[in-house]
């Protein structure tokens, strides 16, 4: 029904599943870019990414999963 009170808390709960994976992708990579610039290498950005990504996946399973 459109009016149920629970259609709101649904919507945010899978808006938060949509954008859990793309922002602990952009964490790791945003920290992998600083420690790049801080220790001059190129390389840490990349390893960030993936495990921001690795992270992120993890949690989203465990969300829709209905662990945690």
């Amino acid at each position: 029904m459109p009016g149920d009170p629970n259609d709101a808390g649904n919507v945010g709960k899978y808006l938060g599943l949509a954008l859990m994976l793309p922002i602990s992708s952009g964490v790791g990579y945003g920290l992998g870019y600083g420690l790049d610039a801080l220790f001059h290498t190129t390389w840490l950005r990349w390893v960030f990414l993936g495990f921001g990504t690795v992270a992120g996946f993890i949690d989203l399973v465990k969300e829709a999963g209905g662990e945690k």
